[in-house]
């Protein structure tokens, strides 16, 4: 295992900061309920560019990658867990439970705040685009139609 992954296993097994208050295990030798019923390396390409962006190895190796998905997947996991539990309340999900999981962890919310506009200004210019094209469909047809 690289120094990373020996660094992020210390780290997240005597961190406080993920969602349960449950240990979480030292090594991915020991199959979680999430880590045995799922596909592996769904996330490996994604996860072997940010290890590298964050200063491991071009290549990292195998076991350190299984071991920031196996942390990934069981993060995420209980994080919709806990947001369908909010959501069962009203009867349905939204990203308002998410937020409100993530309220205190200021990075966090701050970065999901950033990406959900991305996200409507990325709606709203596609809507634009679609309507534009549309409009321009319609001149080509009428064009055609005259010729």
């Amino acid at each position: 295992m690289g120094a990373l992954g020996k660094q992020l296993t210390t780290t997240m097994s005597n961190s406080s900061a993920g969602t349960s208050s449950k240990p979480r295990p030292a090594t991915s030798q020991q199959p979680t309920e999430t880590s045995s019923k799922r596909k592996r390396g769904v996330f490996q390409k994604e996860l072997q560019h940010m290890l590298y962006g964050f200063g491991d190895d071009i290549n990292p190796l195998p076991e350190s990658v299984a071991l920031m998905e196996d942390i990934v997947v069981e993060y995420v996991t209980e994080l919709v867990h806990k947001a369908q539990d909010i959501g069962s309340q009203r009867g349905k999900l939204s990203v308002e439970d998410f937020l409100y999981l993530i309220r205190k962890d200021n990075k966090k919310l701050n970065r999901c705040t950033e990406l959900l506009n991305m996200n409507e200004e990325l709606k709203q210019a596609r809507k634009v685009f679609e309507s534009d094209e549309e409009k321009l469909r319609k001149v080509f047809e009428v064009d055609e139609a005259a010729e």
